[in-house]
């Protein structure tokens, strides 16, 4: 399966839209215009939302009366430029009547190790990208 994204620069500066293969825009620049996420900080919301989704829909599997579900994220980067993300720490608050601990911990596993894309490919070390130009 191909998944495709275009960035198309909008206006002076570094601000650029972003259109999906599923036709939704994001908008992306950097500190100084300040109109949108800067992009490392979109890996972190890649993360929380496919998270967010796993484990939320595991526990509506697992018949968990969930009230509020709600993940943090805390990521760590390094000093020296990329200054790539060295570490992430993701917090989850779920809250609700007689919330099964294992059934918590199971989803976050499976989230975790199972389905998440985001997660596979952050921790995986063996995405290879490749750039070209025309």
């Amino acid at each position: 399966m191909l998944k495709t994204v275009r960035a198309r620069q909008t206006g002076a500066g570094l601000r650029f839209a972003i259109t999906t293969q599923s036709g939704h825009e994001v908008v992306v620049d950097d500190g100084a215009g300040d109109s949108g996420p800067r992009p490392a900080e979109l890996l972190l919301v890649a993360q929380a939302g496919c998270t967010a989704m796993d484990v939320a829909s595991i526990l509506a599997k697992k018949r968990q009366a969930v009230e509020r579900y709600e993940i943090g994220l805390e990521a760590e980067l390094g000093d020296e430029h990329p200054k790539a993300l060295r570490s992430i720490v993701v917090t989850h608050e779920v809250e609700g009547p007689s919330i099964d601990l294992a059934a918590v911990r199971r989803s976050i596993e499976l989230s975790a190790t199972r389905y998440c894309i985001v997660n596979a490919t952050l921790s995986s070390g063996e995405v290879e990208i490749h750039h070209r130009f025309r």
